[in-house]
């Protein structure tokens, strides 16, 4: 087990918090969805009521390494600033004048949010020195940016070098609940798996097929297994190179009595559009140039009841072409399915959890995660750069 923020002495030091507020913003830069800024809020709180000087490190965006204004953290202070009873302020730039004059006269309990950390190109490349230099700024580091714990980045892995580091609750919270989701999940466990690409997770199919009860699929996914096992899907999306992946796949399965649930029905459409034509098909009848856009109404009613009678559920990927309303229905069905279920649902995955923001519905799960790549990372398997060398409790 990592060591957390409050395994430290903060009061009057200086911490450097790393956080991932890559939160989404309109046209305006008006930020349409903060829910990255509130899960860190624990964290920030207990350094403000402990009186740390907190030195927040973000992200925004893929400057690519270069200033643009664009993705200034401005509106993220401002943002910050209606939800801590502290003074937050703006660096000018990252390790610059602006930066450590303003530290010099940061407060106990007081905010310093630097830019964008992105904006340097020494940031993605884990620049040792550039790494040395940030840690310069504070006396101790916690990673509270689960988001980003999948990356090798100087203010991500490589000023874990230089400070005392830890985890901030956020972390804690998301590495608790994928340890258990590997180690010792309540059963019946099911995982539900969707999105576009098999290739996308090979990784995690070839895992957790070994972990669960009953294995469902949906998205684009599906129709590569669904080709492997020799059903037509039209002009859906297949991948050809991963048929042989998906036939050992469902052979692995059978030896391990794992029960692998595919769509029955389907939603389609003559083209990939908003607009399109579209019609509901049952599996025998799927028409030669139509395109799979979404689950069926019975095959989501059918993972609907697999649901409710299962303890665990872990799901990652859109049932659908979820971000066109008329092909939301497999996966809002699904969303509805485990905010019913009172036991453990877990939602890994950007669009999944985003799916989820956006009925309103998060509130009613046992844990969404943050993180979709550092999810996926962990559930793999893989060591992640951001978690591996904060210091461990004793």
């Amino acid at each position: 087990m990592k060591k957390c923020i409050d395994d430290f002495n903060v009061f009057g030091k200086k911490v450097i918090l790393r956080v991932d507020f890559n939160v989404p913003m309109n046209s305006n830069k008006v930020i349409t969805n903060d829910r990255k800024i509130t899960e860190s809020l624990p964290t920030i709180n207990y350094l403000i009521e402990h009186e740390a000087k907190i030195i927040l490190i973000s992200h925004l965006g893929r400057p690519k390494g270069k200033v643009n204004n664009e993705f200034s953290l401005s509106p993220i202070a401002e943002q910050l600033r209606k939800y801590v009873k502290t003074n937050v302020f703006m660096s000018e730039g990252i390790i610059c004048d602006d930066t450590r004059k303003k530290l010099r006269n940061l407060r106990n309990g007081e905010i310093l949010v630097l830019e964008n950390i992105r904006f340097a190109p020494e940031e993605e490349a884990n620049d040792e020195d550039f790494a040395k230099k940030l840690a310069y700024l504070g006396e101790i580091y916690c990673n509270d940016a689960f988001g980003t714990a999948h990356r090798a980045h100087a203010s991500v892995a490589g000023i874990t070098k230089f400070l005392p580091s830890c985890c901030g609750f956020l972390m804690l919270k998301e590495l608790e609940v994928f340890s258990s989701l590997m180690l010792n999940p309540e059963r019946p466990y099911i995982a539900i798996l969707g999105g576009s690409k098999v290739s996308d997770k090979i990784g995690l199919i070839s895992k957790i097929i070994e972990r669960v009860d009953k294995l469902i699929i949906g998205g684009a996914m599906a129709y590569t297994f669904l080709t492997a096992i020799d059903y037509n899907v039209g002009k859906s999306i297949v991948e050809q190179n991963k048929l042989e992946f998906a036939r050992l796949i469902l052979e692995k399965a059978k030896n391990l009595g794992v029960e692998v649930l595919l769509p029955f029905d389907h939603v389609v459409a003559n083209e990939f559009s908003i607009l399109a034509d579209y019609t509901v098909v049952d599996q025998t009848n799927f028409p030669d140039d139509w395109i799979g856009m979404d689950i069926g109404p019975k095959s989501a009613k059918l993972f609907a009841k697999e649901i409710a009678l299962a303890k665990t559920v872990y799901w990652n990927g859109p049932m659908g072409v979820y971000e066109f309303k008329r092909f939301s229905k497999g996966t809002e069905t699904i969303i509805k399915a485990m905010a019913r279920n009172p036991y453990k649902m877990i939602v890994g995955g950007g669009d999944s959890s985003a799916a989820v923001v956006s009925l309103g519905l998060e509130n009613r799960f046992f844990h969404v995660s943050t993180g979709g790549g550092a999810s996926l990372e962990l559930i793999e398997g893989n060591e992640l750069p951001g978690i591996v060398n904060l210091q461990d409790k004793k």
